[in-house]
């Protein structure tokens, strides 16, 4: 999607155009990213929320942190937004930077969205809280969801099942589970306990 890697077969089309034949400007235009690991920047909370874009103003970031469920933890920090972000984030937890990667991509507001194991380093509680964040994020937007964590995807339109490089399943949840194939038995080992 992103043009970093061509198909070896066939092509990967956006818009009606091969993917790996757009400019970087037009696909910077049109994709924001959730990452599974967070890329700190130099600087503060609203540093790292608004990438250094002097352009984004304060106001806004707060929106959109709000809107990621960051702000409380924000405003309870000593220097709430002015608060300087410590080597690798260190003074935020794993849940944390991952809403403030969702905080990012609230105000990059791109019309597809790339979520790439958004919930793979953090535990289930917090899980439940970066889900209703990216719930809240992937409305009205096309989405690629890329999870081990199924609870993340259960919702999805479509979902593709990929085994060792080999699309094995697709299909919505329901479908997947009903057909029993690979996506029911990973679905079923991780969310289905056996006496």
């Amino acid at each position: 999607l992103l043009g970093l890697y061509r198909p070896q077969k066939g092509c990967v089309k956006i818009y009606g155009q091969d993917a790996y034949l757009l400019p970087d400007s037009i696909r910077r235009r049109l994709f924001g990213c959730v990452e599974q690991s967070f890329k700190r920047v130099p600087g503060t909370v609203l540093e790292q929320i608004t990438l250094s874009d002097p352009t984004i103003s304060r106001e806004d970031a707060v929106e959109a942190a709000k809107l990621a469920g960051l702000h409380e933890v924000i405003a309870g920090m000593e220097q709430g937004y002015d608060t300087l972000i410590q080597e690798e984030g260190g003074n935020l937890s794993q849940g944390q930077k991952q809403l403030l990667t969702i905080a990012r991509a609230f105000l990059s507001d791109k019309p597809l969205l790339i979520l790439d194991e958004a919930t793979s380093n953090v535990d289930t509680r917090t899980e439940i809280l970066i889900q209703k964040a990216m719930d809240k994020l992937m409305k009205g937007k096309t989405c690629f969801v890329i999870a081990h964590r199924l609870s993340t995807i259960v919702n999805a339109d479509m979902i593709i099942a990929v085994d060792s490089g080999r699309i094995v399943d697709i299909g919505t949840h329901k479908q997947l589970l009903e057909e029993g194939g690979f996506y029911a038995k990973l679905y079923n080992s991780q969310y289905i306990l056996t006496a």
